[in-house]
Parts: structure tokens; C-alpha cells; sequence
């Protein structure tokens, strides 16, 4: 295989970048080859444009239309000489996906031919239709104009032949209509909030940034088997299947040795990947047959965000030409671990301090705890919105089950950081401030040498924990946008370093020292939200009992959960930081609740379907073949002697006619239900109807016919099996 490495070249008194055609080497060699990065930038841009275009990333500041003409123009040759033909306003809309409309680089040159330009205007704003895509009721189709604009803090990429260049999507009146514009007002209100908490303790800091680590967990199925199973084609799961007599009860695929047709697939994925800057680095075996994970190195969370959607789609196509099938659905099988998309989340500042890690001195751990209790109290007070951001139709069904964490808030902290949030909340002295490192641990093998352990252990059925210097949100789904949860958390969070800020201003104010008045409202904080710790089984039923009377949202409904973002306290949030105004949480709850109920609505369509005219079809003819076997028993034999040699079948008869009677009445019950629900006109009402009465008949109807998959002959059943679905060969 040989793949287009980039470098830099002289030509005349300036710079170009040409691919050249080379045998493949080392990832350092090619990796960004495709991304318009600082290095294309200085190479391709004259140098004020450069310094212009560097200090609008790093100061945040806007770009002039000179200078964005004079970066379009560079960008433009660039992708050019990559190959690139087109290009395409790269957006999030409210999908959980991306979305791209390719235009040429062609404009007519007035004598009947064309030329290839490409300007400042067209790069940083583009007009899109806005009625298509979900808004909420913003936006009606008589009313279709919306705009993308660029986001320059997101180098633009080439994928094929078209330069991708990230973009806010926006409506005609201003709301925001996708994921990656209240991303970055909910980043840039971290980043001021946090910076001024930072220069209580170190004036020199000048920003905070959010950093995202995500491991993609997902399913790989060869691909013949997935186009013989409609319901995974339509749903991205199985809807039926019963469990194999092996799965992931030996726990041998954890970690075990990566099928060699998998490795090739994650080398191929990894070389794309790196073209495109994604700095994947961790791939594994997960715990469920077919499962696997990668992970990257963690990056600013607006390009950890980009890189994730990125990684979805290009995953897909490269599973084509190793004939799999990627599967992000949260729980695509019944039975095993579903799939996950863990953020782990951290922040830093540009001094180069990590805010979730013990510093050396009092003063540095002082800070350290400021910016921990802060985020228990953020979780503590918005637990229910953290829920909602993370709540779907498709992790609804993962999450509480096979090592997913349970649909309650809660955050681990570890037996050491819990002694010292207690000792803050209860020492008279500064006692507190004294927190232990990593400690060693000698084991008595000379071949060995001394191992360094964490301060905090890792709780997997906490949703939220903290891992030593950063915190996993492990409740994300695998298919999800992560920007959904990294919205709802940086602006909470931020929010309430805002009015600690403010608390603790108004007691120096008052006569307080500085430390002093930082630990009195440290202290007040922390007895508030003391609850939201809890290091125990979040798998247990005495922990929901406890959850409830800690006053933790124990909500199990997606459609009620939803509700929390239109929450008093949501909304006023969402104002105080900038990120949402009220039309625009509603507006993304109405597509919420309408994208679960398609979802449910999909799902018992294909259900039907499959049970009508796929399993009760071959089942009945499996209890002809029985019939006839019997007939055939009391031609041939005695009465006695026939009864007794036709009884298992006559049994076995009885059984399935149970089944088929079963799965005909509950999908006509199903279909029913479907009806009255889709007579309901209001979005939220419609969801509740359709996980209250639709929803529950799916794993009724399946159930039949499961143990129908046990009794029919195995070479008359019409769908490829979990014991030919789950282990790769």
C-alpha cells in the first residue's frame, strides 16, 4: 500500500505543499497530511495573513475580509494541489451527525470557459437550508434560509476530493440550530469564568482551556450477515435474536488477541486517521464479542468533538473494504455489554497547569479543590440535565445493564479524595490541604520493579468519576454527539465557578482575607452538595432507594427526562452563561422528542414487519412439517404406540401455535398503539405515548419469538443467528 505524504517545498522566493507518492512510513511522516494545519498555513498564506489568521485562533478575536480572502485564496491552492475538486460548509445539525452540500471550486470566466476560485466570502459564510434539517419548529419550510459560518479555531480538512471546513449552523433570526455553536459559547464562558477563579491563586493566567479524551466503542458484523438481518440494517440492532449459548461469559475477549481480519480493518482506520490529525493512539478488544475500542490522545474539546464525528464517518467506509459492518448503536445485541463513548473531561490552563490535579504546595492544592468542589456542586445542582444530555431512545437501552452505568448522577470519588472532601467539610485546621500523591507499591518479585499507584481506584458503575486528574463521563453513548453532554457540563460548570467567584469577592469585600474567604464558601458549597458523592455498586437497589432520598433525579423515562432541560434552574443556567436563550431549549426538545419517537416508531415498524411476514411465515410451516409427522405417526402405528412416539411433537405443536398466536395479537396491539399515538399532536405528549404503550410490546413480541428461534429447524429460520452475528471468522 502506498498513500500521499505532504512537505513543503521552495518554489521561487516562497513556499508550496505538493503530495507526493511515497511507500508508507512512520505515522510522524504523514500525520495532518490532509488537514489545513499551522504548518500548510505558513507554508500556503503570506506571512501578515498567517500572523492574522494565528492570533484570531489564539486570542479569539474576528478575522477581516482581507485577510479571510488572502486565507480562502491559500486554502484554496492548497487543496488543490491534494487533489481536491470541491468544497463543502462542514455541519452538526441536531442529528447526531454531519451534514455537507459539495460545491466545485468552477466560476464562469465570461468567455465560455471557467476558472477555479475560491473567496473569503465563501469561506466564511454560506447560506443552507434551514427547514430541512431538524429546528424545532424555528424554522417552517416557507421560511428556509439559515447560514453556516466558519469556525476558525477547527482547521479545515479534505476527505476524497472536497475541502471540509468546519462551521456553526445558524438560523435566519440567529438561534443556533446544531450542536457545534452552543458548544463553543458554553467553551468560551469556561474559558473566562475559570481564568478569573485561576487568577485568585496566579495572575499570570491568561486562558482555561476544556480539554476531551473519547474512547469509541463499537461492534464490527461481516457484512454478509448484517444485509440478511433487516432490523440491523433499519435500526442498527437486532430486534430479535436469542442469546448465544457462548457470548461474553468466559470474559476471553477483554483485551484478548485482536482478530487478524479486525487489526487490518484498525490499521487502515488508524493510517486515515492520522492523515486527517486524529491523534488515535489506544485500540483494543472490549468485553462483548465484536466489541472493540480506540481512543485518541485528549485534545481542546471543540476539536476532540470534530475529531469523534469525524471518526464515526470515516470508520463506516473503511469497514466496507474489510467487509464489515460498523455498528454505533448503543445496544445492537441483547445480552452483552452495549457500547459506550466515555468523555473523559479535564481543564488547564495556558501556564501549563492541570486544574485536576494536586499541585505540590497548599496553594496549589487550595485551587486544585476549588475547581473539584465546583464541579460536585454543578453536578449536584443540574445531575438531571447532565442525564437529559446524555438520554436517547438508543441508550436508554444500554445504560443500567452489563457494566453501562445506571441512569442516575452520581461521581466517584475514590476512598483518598472522599477523606479529603471530608476534611474539608469538617477540619477546623488546614489539614485538608495536604493531599498524597501517587504512592509506590513493591512487589516481592525481583523481576519487577516498584509500580506507582493512582490516589483514586476506578468505579464502573459510576457515570461520572474521577480517575485521578480528570473526570469520565461514562453515560455518553456510543452514537451520540459528545458536544450534547460537553454543552450541558462546561456550562454548569462554569456557571458555578461564576458565582463562586462572585461569593467569594463579596466576603473579602466584607473584611475576609483571600484563603480564608475562598474556604468559607468552599465549605458552604460542599455541605450542599455533599450527596452527589457516592463511591459504592451503582448497580444496586439499595443504592436507587438511597439515590431517591438524596433528592437525585431517579427518572427512568427518556421522554420526562427531557423535561429537565426546560427546568427553572436549566433555563436560568443556560441565560447566565450565554449558551442557550429559552426558544432555543425548546426548540431542541421538540426535535428530542420527535427523534424518539421515530425511533420507537422505526423500530416497531420493522418489528412488525419481520414478525408477520419473516417469523410467523416460517414458524407455521415448521408446525406443518410437525403435523404431518404426526399424522404420519398414527398411520404407521398403533393408537397407543402413537400417541406416545407423537406426544413431544404434539407438545411442541401446542407451543408454537402459543408463540404465533402471541406475536399476532401484540403486534396488532402494537399497531393500535401506534395509531392513537400518532393522532397526538404535541411532540412531548407523542413521546410519552410512544414509551408508555409501544415501546414495552417490542421486548414482548421479541420474547415469543426468541424461543421460537429455539424450537423452528435451524436451516428453515430466515435470520442469521447471534452465535453467527457475534464472533468473527
Amino acid at each position: 500500500m502506498s498513500l500521499l505524504r505532504f512537505r513543503v517545498v521552495k518554489e521561487g522566493f516562497g513556499k508550496k505543499a505538493v503530495a507526493v507518492d511515497e511507500p508508507q512510513g512512520r505515522p510522524p511522516r504523514y500525520f495532518g497530511q490532509q488537514v489545513f494545519n499551522r504548518e500548510k498555513m505558513f507554508a500556503y498564506l503570506p506571512k501578515k495573513a498567517y500572523d492574522a489568521v494565528i492570533s484570531a485562533i489564539d486570542n479569539k478575536r474576528p478575522l477581516s475580509r482581507e485577510t479571510a480572502d488572502a486565507v480562502a485564496k491559500g486554502m484554496k491552492h492548497w487543496a488543490m494541489d491534494m487533489g481536491a475538486t470541491h468544497y463543502t460548509h462542514w455541519l452538526h445539525p441536531l442529528t447526531d451527525g454531519t451534514a455537507e452540500k459539495h460545491d466545485s471550486f468552477i466560476e464562469p470566466d465570461g468567455k465560455g470557459g471557467v476558472v477555479e476560485e475560491f473567496s473569503g466570502k465563501l469561506l466564511i459564510q454560506q447560506e443552507v437550508d434551514a427547514s430541512s434539517f431538524p429546528n424545532g419548529g424555528i424554522r417552517n419550510t416557507f421560511e428556509a434560509r439559515g447560514y453556516s459560518a466558519w469556525d476558525i479555531s477547527s482547521p479545515a480538512f479534505i476527505i476524497g476530493k472536497t475541502l471540509c471546513i468546519p462551521t456553526i449552523f445558524i438560523s435566519y433570526t440567529g438561534e443556533s440550530l446544531d450542536y457545534k455553536t452552543p458548544l463553543l459559547r458554553a467553551l468560551n464562558t469556561m474559558d473566562e469564568a475559570a481564568t478569573q477563579v485561576c487568577r485568585l491563586f496566579d495572575e499570570t493566567v491568561g486562558r482555561v482551556y476544556s480539554y476531551l479524551g473519547w474512547e469509541q466503542e463499537y461492534f464490527l458484523v461481516d457484512e454478509s450477515l448484517v444485509v440478511a438481518r433487516p432490523d440491523i440494517v433499519m435500526t442498527g440492532r437486532t430486534l430479535m435474536g436469542h442469546e448465544s449459548a457462548k457470548n461474553q461469559q468466559l470474559e476471553d475477549h477483554y483485551f484478548g488477541s485482536i482478530p487478524s481480519r479486525v487489526e487490518a480493518f484498525m490499521r487502515d482506520l488508524e493510517i486515515e486517521c492520522h492523515k486527517l490529525g486524529i491523534p488515535a493512539k489506544t485500540r483494543h478488544n472490549e468485553v462483548a464479542p465484536n466489541q472493540f475500542e480506540m481512543a485518541p490522545i485528549y485534545e481542546e474539546t471543540n476539536i476532540a468533538n470534530d475529531h469523534n464525528l469525524l471518526l464515526m464517518s470515516i470508520m463506516k467506509e473503511v469497514a466496507k473494504r474489510h467487509n464489515f459492518r460498523v455498528l454505533l448503536h448503543e445496544k445492537p445485541f441483547a445480552g452483552v455489554n452495549g457500547s459506550g463513548k466515555h468523555c473523559n473531561w479535564s481543564l488547564g490552563t495556558d501556564t501549563g497547569v492541570p486544574l485536576f490535579t494536586p499541585g505540590k504546595t497548599p496553594e496549589q492544592n487550595l485551587q486544585f479543590l476549588v475547581f473539584m468542589v465546583n464541579v460536585l456542586s454543578a453536578v449536584w445542582k443540574h445531575n438531571g440535565l447532565l442525564k437529559a444530555s446524555i438520554s436517547s431512545a438508543s441508550n436508554a437501552y444500554r445504560l443500567g445493564a452489563n457494566e453501562a452505568p445506571p441512569a442516575i448522577i452520581s461521581i466517584f470519588m475514590g476512598k483518598q479524595m472522599s477523606g479529603v472532601i471530608d476534611k474539608l467539610l469538617s477540619s477546623t485546621t488546614d489539614a485538608f490541604l495536604n493531599i498524597d500523591g501517587k504512592s509506590q507499591v513493591t512487589l516481592d518479585l525481583p523481576q519487577t520493579t516498584e509500580l506507582m499507584i493512582d490516589n483514586t481506584d476506578r468505579n464502573r458503575t459510576s457515570p461520572f468519576a474521577f480517575t485521578g486528574n480528570r473526570f469520565e463521563f461514562r453515560a455518553v453513548g456510543s452514537s451520540a454527539n459528545c458536544a450534547s453532554a460537553m454543552i450541558a457540563l462546561n456550562a454548569a460548570v462554569a456557571n458555578e465557578l461564576m458565582e463562586f467567584k462572585s461569593a467569594v469577592d463579596a466576603r473579602m469585600a466584607g473584611g475576609d482575607g483571600k484563603m480564608q474567604a475562598i474556604v468559607t464558601v468552599l465549605r458552604q458549597m460542599l455541605a450542599e452538595c455533599k450527596d452527589i458523592v457516592f463511591d459504592g455498586n451503582g448497580y444496586s437497589d439499595e443504592w436507587k432507594a438511597e439515590a431517591a432520598r438524596r433528592g437525585l433525579d431517579c427518572e427512568t423515562s427518556i421522554p420526562l427526562i427531557f423535561d429537565r432541560y426546560l427546568s427553572k434552574e436549566s433555563v436560568e443556567m443556560f441565560k447566565n452563561t450565554g449558551v442557550f436563550n429559552e426558544l432555543e431549549l425548546k426548540a431542541r426538545n421538540e426535535v428530542k422528542w420527535e427523534i424518539y419517537t421515530k425511533k420507537i416508531q422505526i423500530e416497531a415498524r420493522v418489528l412488525g414487519d419481520l414478525a408477520l411476514n419473516h417469523i410467523v411465515p416460517v414458524a407455521t410451516r415448521y408446525q406443518s412439517v410437525l403435523l404431518d409427522n404426526a399424522l404420519k405417526m398414527k398411520q404407521l402405528f398403533t393408537p397407543d404406540k402413537a400417541e406416545a412416539l407423537a406426544s413431544q411433537d404434539i407438545e411442541e405443536i401446542e407451543k408454537i401455535a402459543g408463540h404465533i398466536t402471541a406475536i399476532r395479537s401484540q403486534v396488532g396491539e402494537m399497531v393500535e398503539a401506534r395509531k392513537v399515538a400518532n393522532r397526538i399532536t404535541s411532540e412531548r405528549d407523542k413521546a410519552i405515548a410512544y414509551h408508555d404503550t409501544v415501546a414495552p410490546l417490542l421486548d414482548t413480541i421479541r420474547r415469543h419469538i426468541d424461543k421460537l428461534e429455539l424450537m423452528v429447524d435451524n436451516q428453515m429460520w430466515p435470520l442469521p443467528k447471534y452465535r453467527e452475528l457475534l464472533f468473527i471468522k
